[in-house]
């Protein structure tokens, strides 16, 4: 569903799947100036939200996913995943417990798959799937003085009044710049259906490495432990040259060799051009490659040879 958000002044939409929200909202410059100061907000209400109720709610998704839940206190949000038995990244969302239920959001059109696998996981336990989408709406805020970014659950009714209060309003071509510049990838867009939690980053954030048996662990174990996953997610920076971005899934080359994909890309307000893309491990770091005909260098999210018997290259 479109948000109403659309009709701020000089809101324009976005494209696919992220059409029911504004792309910007007539300089992403600019916008993407005020996050950085820790001014505004970021209309994620396309994004699918599903409550979890029960008393048996955080030790069975505890159980499910990679997050350590049997223990979350109120009000503390933490990013997950689900794995595939072999270990490959199936769901991804960011979750709170308000002590009561545990609200959680995900990508957009992922909530039904979601929620299609705990319902078959649920057997005896004491829990409660609901899809809140249509009166929950996702917002995000930049980190301001000692505060820390975070996510918030807005009634969808209540969006154009949040607006007010919370303004600036800043669209996702911002949002997605500083994203891209910190390194964090987007489920479904900088992962594809092989991407393992090691390979982009999410160790120790979507991943609590000291947690008991999910399913997949043993892979994420294995490559945490030995380190060399089989592919890096990496920062390039395009050749400004040319008044486009790669699109999503384009091929990234080195020489005529496929070497990986491209995936979010953006114009950063300082830093011009820049994409996310995954890359075999054994891709030289000062490799110049090519997106979509675009000259690109790498800079380092996930050092290649990541795990315990290495230090990060950052």
């Amino acid at each position: 569903m479109s948000s109403p958000l659309l009709d701020l002044p000089g809101a324009v939409a976005g494209d696919g799947i992220d059409a029911p929200v504004a792309a910007h909202y007539g300089s992403f410059n600019r916008e993407q100036r005020a996050l950085e100061n820790g001014e505004g907000f970021v209309d994620l209400s396309h994004r699918e939200v599903v409550r979890v109720e029960g008393p048996d709610r955080l030790p069975w998704l505890h159980s499910l996913t990679t997050q350590h839940l049997e223990s979350l206190a109120p009000g503390v949000t933490l990013p997950g995943l689900v794995l595939d038995p072999q270990g490959h990244v199936e769901h991804a969302f960011i979750g709170a417990d308000d002590g009561t239920a545990l609200t959680l959001h995900t990508e957009p059109g992922r909530s039904a798959a979601l929620v299609e696998f705990l319902e078959r996981m649920k057997f005896m336990m004491r829990v409660e799937l609901t899809d809140v989408t249509s009166s929950r709406a996702v917002t995000w805020r930049p980190a301001r003085g000692s505060a820390h970014e975070r996510y918030e659950l807005v009634p969808r009714d209540q969006l154009p009044a949040y607006a007010d209060a919370a303004g600036p309003a800043a669209g996702l071509w911002a949002f997605d710049a500083l994203r891209i510049a910190r390194g964090e990838p987007r489920f479904g867009v900088d992962t594809d259906a092989r991407t393992i939690p090691n390979e982009v980053g999410w160790i120790n954030s979507a991943v609590h490495m000291d947690k008991g048996c999910y399913r997949g662990q043993e892979t994420v174990a294995r490559v945490h432990n030995l380190g060399r996953p089989p592919r890096r997610l990496t920062l390039l920076h395009l050749d400004g040259s040319e008044n486009r971005l790669p699109p999503v899934g384009s091929d990234l080359l080195l020489g005529e060799k496929s070497v990986g994909f491209v995936g979010s890309s953006a114009r950063h307000h300082e830093l011009g051009p820049i994409a996310l893309a995954l890359v075999k491990r054994n891709v030289d770091l000062a490799a110049e490659l090519v997106a979509d005909g675009m000259p690109a260098t790498q800079e380092v999210v996930v050092d290649p040879e990541v795990g315990l018997h290495v230090r990060p290259l950052r």
